[in-house]
């Protein structure tokens, strides 16, 4: 008995240090999820569809730029850019444009016109690729989509991430 006793639990032991050894997906698991997240909703949308991609900072200002995607090209972005007023908290438009096909990225200001294939391509290739000096960042709370991709340095304080922030990924309410 105190034989059988000693075998099982060798077995059990082995095998929760077996699994306790398991890689985790993580990240990529959850990268993979997000990416059928998104070709689903490209396909419900016929690849038109606009997202917004903001940024904050500790020094008071935030910005959103929305991407409007037509058939998979992107035909316009628009910027905003806000400051904070530190005593009252109250936010004022510093800065705000629109540029059209014909003037994309004509300004120096606001997220990348990538479309959400390139995000995503990026996101994994770029972002997410990770190192023993970063921490990586991936959530999925637009409807599994992409909602932050990206990494920080651990040794930077202030404002070092490195990626994106979508607030919203949906379907294109432009006629263009």
């Amino acid at each position: 008995m105190k034989k059988t006793t000693y075998c099982l639990a060798l077995l059990i032991v082995t095998f929760s240090l077996f699994v306790g050894c398991k890689k985790d997906d993580g990240v990529a698991g959850n990268y993979a999820a997000s990416l059928r997240a998104w070709k689903t909703f490209k396909s419900s949308v016929n690849n038109s569809y606009q997202y917004a991609a903001t940024s904050s900072s500790w020094a008071g200002f935030s910005t959103e730029t929305i991407i409007t995607v037509k058939n998979g090209k992107v035909v316009q972005r628009a910027y905003t850019l806000k400051t904070i007023d530190g005593k009252t908290g109250a936010a004022t438009v510093s800065q705000s444009w629109i540029e059209d096909v014909a003037t994309l990225n004509s300004h120096r200001e606001g997220a990348e016109t990538l479309t959400m294939d390139e995000v995503y391509t990026k996101a994994k290739n770029q972002w997410l690729a990770g190192s023993s000096t970063t921490e990586t960042y991936f959530e999925t709370k637009n409807q599994g989509m992409i909602s932050t991709a990206g990494y920080r340095e651990k040794t930077c304080v202030d404002d070092c991430f490195v990626g994106i922030h979508i607030s919203f990924i949906r379907k294109t309410t432009i006629e263009l």
